[in-house]
């Protein structure tokens, strides 16, 4: 079930180009929201003027025409006539219902009052039932009205109402009213706008989706092409790179993983390296330690030289410890679970010690030993048997790599903030491009040469993660062919 599940996930292709769609059709609609809004309000504002302005030309029409007495329909039959037609021709211009009404809100005037130019005796039967309500009627006699309103529930739906008052004489003898259905008109007016839009959307719509699809195809691509790289990296080959020549974060990106996958080689070359070397280092001594003792056993091995060689199996015996320390000692490095006890240490009475263990060695190489004199007297704050080993593996690698009859030299500086160790030996040097390389995990220094034929590639890396956990430093420096020197620092007593 999980694994169709997976199969059923969008890819993130599909995700990004719904989203990018997404975000431009909810920008459209806002734009076509915000489109609809300004022109209702732009028609809104052009009817209220357009409407108004007529309005006050029929009330004006009207002062004019009446100003001789009320307007009634047994008035002057010329000036009614008049009136009557300009209410008809403003009407059906302004698309709107214009008449007029006395003060107390019944229609007295309209445009059905004039038939073909004649002005008839009956009602009007549109206009009726109609009556202005005495709230509207008294906001027009105090100045110019304008609303929207069904007119006290008298419309079924909202009119847009304009109102001016006739004035004869100083006198409100009358008031003019237009009257037009606010939503067909606004629908009608919007219309035109919103099929033009909805138009103007799709093909927008159609572009952009094109355009996403390729869009999205080339910055997904790279991310596709890591993705299958990393299935091959998961099955153990770390061959394959990410071929993408760009200099934007996805390229960037490429970058740091073709990168990550040359280290995971790295890693992958020296773990295994590492394997076969471990392997070898505890098969052949305790091949060695069973055949000497399987030898003293059955007494193949005569009782003068059960010494000699007890004493083989016992520096095999001691290779083994120091294998299976710097094992556990890296896995408590990398768990974060090595546990440091701290207290005052003389570092120049341990280097003396362990030159002291390493004698046989020396003597062998025919070594010069130069500053053990000189030395005096330094104390550390550190974990006594970590510190130890840290020392150790530095002495232990310069008797290793210096040759015979030449020197190592040891010296020990009091700075301001640390105490700094030197430890130098004349020999072959290491190489520039293996120097920076040293205290990498596994990594071993010209495996081909037979000093460190026995080197497992964990003891610098070991002695660099010790060094940071005291808060302090290592780094070598080395010319071919002439001496290599490895300097380490602790921080000061505080």
């Amino acid at each position: 079930m999980k694994n169709n599940k997976k199969r059923q996930d969008m890819s993130l292709r599909a995700k990004y180009s719904l989203m990018l769609a997404g975000i431009i059709l909810a920008c459209f609609l806002l734009l076509g929201i915000a489109l609809v809004a300004f022109a209702g309000r732009y028609w809104y504002g052009q009817k209220a003027e357009l409407m108004t302005e007529n309005t006050h030309n029929v009330a004006q029409s009207a002062s004019d025409l009446l100003s001789g007495g009320y307007i009634s329909m047994y008035g002057d039959g010329d000036s009614i006539a008049a009136l009557g037609s300009s209410l008809s021709l403003i009407s059906t211009s302004i698309d709107a219902d214009v008449f007029l009404c006395d003060t107390t809100g019944h229609i007295i005037m309209c445009r059905e009052f004039l038939v073909d130019g004649s002005m008839v005796a009956e009602a009007c039967g549109y206009h009726d039932n109609l009556i202005i309500p005495p709230s509207i009627i008294n906001d027009v006699l105090l100045s110019s009205y304008s609303t929207v309103s069904t007119i006290g529930g008298q419309f079924d739906e909202a009119q847009f109402i304009v109102g001016e008052p006739v004035q004869v004489e100083g006198h409100t003898v009358a008031l003019v009213f237009a009257v037009a259905p606010v939503n067909d008109a606004i629908i009608n007016f919007i219309a035109p706008i919103g099929t033009l839009f909805a138009v103007s959307l799709l093909v927008v719509m159609l572009f952009a989706v094109i355009a996403i699809y390729f869009a999205s195809h080339i910055i997904t691509k790279p991310l596709k092409d890591m993705a299958d790289v990393t299935k091959s990296y998961g099955a153990g080959d770390f061959s394959p790179r990410v071929d993408i020549n760009r200099n934007d974060e996805i390229g960037q990106l490429a970058a740091s993983f073709n990168k990550m996958a040359s280290s995971l080689a790295q890693l992958e070359s020296s773990r295994r390296s590492f394997v076969a070397n471990v392997s070898h280092e505890l098969k052949t001594p305790m091949t060695t330690i069973g055949g000497f003792i399987d030898g003293i056993l059955d007494e193949t091995i005569p009782p003068e030289q059960q010494e000699y060689y007890l004493r083989i199996v016992s520096e095999e015996v001691k290779r083994l410890s120091r294998i299976v320390v710097s094992m556990l000692n890296l896995s408590k490095i990398e768990a974060g679970q090595l546990d440091l006890t701290f207290s005052d240490v003389d570092l120049s009475d341990m280097i003396l010690g362990t030159f002291l263990n390493l004698e046989q060695k020396i003597s062998e190489g025919d070594i010069e030993i130069r500053g053990l004199d000189l030395l005096g007297k330094h104390t550390v704050r550190a974990d006594r048997d970590m510190l130890g080993q840290v020392v150790y593996n530095l002495v232990d690698n310069a008797v290793k790599f210096t040759p015979e009859h030449g020197y190592i030299s040891i010296s020990v500086v009091e700075k301001d903030d640390c105490t700094e160790t030197h430890i130098f030996n004349s020999g072959t040097g290491i190489a520039p491009d293996e120097l920076q390389r040293i205290f990498e995990r596994f990594y071993k220094v010209d495996k081909s040469r037979s000093a460190d034929a026995k080197s497992t590639g964990l003891g610098l890396y070991i002695v660099k993660s010790i060094l940071e956990l005291h808060n302090g430093k290592i780094y070598a420096e080395s010319v071919e062919g002439r001496y290599t020197e490895f300097v380490f620092t602790l921080p000061k007593l505080m």
